[in-house]
């Protein structure tokens, strides 16, 4: 992997945890209301997760290649 692609990995990853993060607070704020919307919530929460596994995969491909 070049050192670009890291670059542009690595950016993409830094994105995508700025956007799990905002997530987060919006899962959490709309939690907290009385006439909060169940399903919208499960919605949010079922992406904050794709997020989180699309984020570990990304981490992955930033770890070198082990020669065996």
């Amino acid at each position: 992997m070049t050192e670009e692609e890291r670059t542009r990995l690595s950016r993409r990853i830094q994105a995508l945890e700025l956007e799990h993060k905002d997530l987060n607070d919006v899962i959490e704020r709309l939690g907290q209301l009385p006439t909060q919307d169940a399903l919208q919530l499960q919605r949010l929460k079922k992406r904050k997760l794709m997020l989180k596994d699309q984020i570990e995969q990304l981490k992955l491909r930033l770890i070198p290649d082990i020669p065996a």
